[in-house]
């Protein structure tokens, strides 16, 4: 095995765990692959912490304007979320198969910086 295999693994595996992103974005600039999946992440990060901004808003306006219907939609949260670890688990296993998830209207923000 190569002498940086388990450092790329380890730093691929991080590009996905939100803020720990910075890390291999920052000790790995000589590896593109790695590059582009800290920067995915990071891009991920921020759209999903618009969509949980966003989930956060509607269901106050829900509990304020009817309790039950706030509660109700605590089901599509918990869900949501379930399935954005789903979708960091996904993106983590194939970065280590040496292949990228490119997620429509997400990934495309990755070039930009």
């Amino acid at each position: 095995m190569a002498e940086g295999a388990p450092n790329r693994s380890a730093m691929l595996v991080l590009a996905y765990m939100w803020p720990l992103a910075v890390i291999p974005l920052l000790l790995t600039r000589d590896d593109a692959e790695v590059q582009w999946h800290a920067k995915h992440g990071l891009v991920l990060m921020a759209a999903e912490l618009a969509l949980l901004l966003a989930l956060a808003i509607v269901m106050q306006l829900l509990i304020v304007v009817t309790f039950w219907a706030g509660c109700l939609a605590v089901v599509p949260f918990v869900f949501l979320w379930a399935g954005v670890l789903a979708m960091h688990v996904f993106a983590i296993v194939r970065a280590l198969h040496g292949n990228r998830l490119v997620i429509p209207g997400v990934s495309e923000y990755v070039a930009r910086f």
